[in-house]
């Protein structure tokens, strides 16, 4: 049997801050990861494509030392700095028959309060848009932006959004 590439079918979207007096990795990172509910996966980052037939589920428990491949921003600050992290999905529809073609995601981890950041990423989206899509062809239906901010007490801080992959299909080539 010969399998192409998986293609993530459903995924949950979540979201944290943290900070911490030690360190960003194993301090505020961490703690983020924890709001966020994702602390006890090992995440692998993709980059911002979702499939055209990838659906939105409710969060789900995920056994301790799972891979959890993601989309996500993270930001970090140190010495009371702040810091936000956001995504934007925007899905992208065929003007002519309305199908759904693909998702497409733009990041923002930065130090901008989250209105900024929000602005930031529709610019984002719709750079990312223009430059695979004709407009006349295509357009984006349906946007959806999350970020979270932290001004921290502490030393260090961290915010994070993830869009969290938990089903996959996997096609079969046929020879």
């Amino acid at each position: 049997m010969r399998i192409s590439c998986r293609i993530p079918s459903k995924y949950f979207i979540t979201s944290g801050v943290g900070e911490s007096d030690i360190q960003i990795h194993a301090g505020s990172f961490d703690q983020a990861l924890r709001d966020a509910g994702i602390e006890n996966c090992n995440l692998m980052f993709y980059s911002s494509i979702l499939p055209k037939d990838a659906r939105r589920t409710e969060k789900k428990e995920i056994e301790h030392g799972s891979v959890v491949e993601c989309i996500a921003a993270v930001a970090n600050s140190i010495d009371g700095k702040r810091a936000t992290a956001g995504l934007i999905i925007g899905w992208v529809h065929s003007r002519k028959t309305g199908e759904r073609i693909v998702g497409l995601v733009a990041e923002y981890s930065g130090n901008d309060d989250e209105a900024s950041a929000k602005l930031i990423l529709e610019k984002s989206l719709e750079e990312m848009f223009l430059s695979r899509f004709d407009k006349n062809l295509y357009e984006i239906r349906e946007r959806e932006v999350i970020t979270r901010s932290i001004l921290p007490k502490k030393k260090y801080a961290t915010a994070v959004v993830a869009i969290c992959f938990v089903e996959y299909e996997i096609p079969v080539i046929t020879p």
